[in-house]
């Protein structure tokens, strides 16, 4: 029961920080999810919260949030989705009323025009290293197909301007199609 209220409290609070000191939205939260929950905790393994990332990003609301809830699930259940979800939605909630409170204030101030232009330099850069780390994940997987999805992904959005929720689907069902095909073969390695 103890070692219980323990994962829940630190469910609780790795989100709470992160979602608190994290601005740029869910691709920053994400590597800093990955680093916390991945390589320090070791709760979750690298290619779940490649998955993870994938879910979260095609569902819809915040990215953060749907990830939070991933791995609240994932790691205890639906009291510690519960728990992810309270702990990352918190601080934008309190940030956000605090903000709106003064919003006259703030809109008008230039020290806060600045330090808002100076930390999308830092969102970039973050999500630069998501791009790398997911990309590098995806190349570690020794298979052609999710490679020539993901470039023919980035290329459709980028040079051909396809919707992306329609690349959404084609690439769920890619990735449907893909699996069914993998567990059949599977299945008949098994038997054999």
């Amino acid at each position: 029961m103890a070692q219980n209220r323990n994962k829940y409290l630190t469910l609780f609070l790795a989100t709470l920080q992160l979602s608190a000191f994290t601005f740029g939205g869910g691709f920053v939260i994400i590597p800093l999810m990955r680093k916390k929950f991945v390589e320090k905790l070791g709760w979750i393994d690298e290619q779940e919260m490649l998955d993870f990332t994938a879910i979260a990003q095609s569902s819809p609301g915040a990215i953060a949030v749907n990830a939070s809830i991933l791995v609240g699930y994932r790691v205890a259940g639906v009291p510690g989705a519960l728990l992810t979800v309270c702990g990352t939605i918190l601080p934008p909630l309190v940030i956000i009323s605090v903000i709106s409170l003064f919003y006259a204030a703030f809109r008008d101030n230039a020290i806060v025009s600045m330090a808002m232009a100076g930390m999308l330099a830092g969102v970039a850069a973050v999500i630069c290293d998501v791009v790398y780390t997911m990309g590098k994940a995806v190349f570690k997987l020794h298979r052609v197909l999710p490679v020539v999805v993901m470039l023919a992904s980035f290329a459709a959005v980028r040079f051909l301007n396809v919707n992306i929720i329609l690349i959404i689907l084609v690439c769920g069902v890619v990735g449907a199609v893909d699996s069914f095909l993998r567990g059949k073969k599977q299945g008949k390695e098994e038997k054999a």
